[in-house]
């Protein structure tokens, strides 16, 4: 299935990113699940991958990092960038917020992130670049850290499978019509030798169904 080039997801998401925040009526119970399976409130260091507007980092930090938590947050668009600065700069040096350049290696140490946390970004990617991103959260995470995914997915409904339908469908004919998103199956992805999965669940609010994952990294 075809994908917006990096250049197109940044173009796109820099002319309507400041309302990405809409989308919450169905990506709040995920993100929600995902915190709680990521035992978020012990992580002292934390590396988001494609950050949006910053609302999850600003809930992350108010609500469920301790003091000194550090994070970084990391996207490609400039409209990202600049609102993710704009809500976190409260948190003082306690938070970076990077721009990518679009690719999938990261300019960050290795080993130094308790999570890595990415939410609606892996289904806009190429299975290329979810592989090569994944390879990259294994080598910034510690040891035992978690890796913590949501992605829209195949629902288990009967609804759902009426929208995830008409949902690829218009991907199929122009993925910059629904973000360049479309449903995946995050399992697939982070089973083998790297992962060890710790939580998987879906969920469907509005027929619009949600795959929370976290993992644990294991030895090389």
């Amino acid at each position: 299935m075809k994908t917006l080039s990096h250049q197109d997801a940044r173009s796109f998401y820099d002319r309507l990113g400041a309302k990405q925040d809409w989308q919450r009526f169905f990506e709040d119970p995920a993100t929600t699940d995902l915190v709680l399976a990521l035992a978020i409130g012990s992580a002292q260091s934390v590396l988001e991958f494609g950050s949006g507007t910053g609302r999850l980092a600003e809930s992350l930090l108010t609500q469920h990092l301790p003091p000194a938590a550090e994070y970084v947050a990391i996207d490609i668009s400039s409209t990202m960038v600049a609102l993710s600065r704009q809500r976190l700069m409260r948190f003082g040096s306690r938070v970076r917020v990077l721009q990518s350049a679009g690719e999938m290696k990261l300019e960050v140490e290795s080993g130094e992130y308790a999570r890595f946390i990415s939410t609606y970004v892996l289904d806009l990617l190429s299975e290329a670049d979810i592989a090569a991103l994944l390879a990259e959260a294994h080598r910034v995470l510690s040891p035992g850290g978690l890796l913590g995914l949501v992605s829209l997915t195949h629902g288990p409904t009967r609804v759902s499978h009426v929208i995830e339908k008409a949902w690829i469908e218009v991907h199929s004919f122009r993925p910059s019509l629904v973000g360049g998103c479309r449903p995946i199956e995050l399992s697939g992805f982070i089973e083998g030798s790297m992962w060890q999965v710790r939580h998987r669940r879906i969920l469907s609010r509005f027929g619009i169904s949600s795959e929370v994952a976290v993992a644990e990294k294991l030895p090389e």
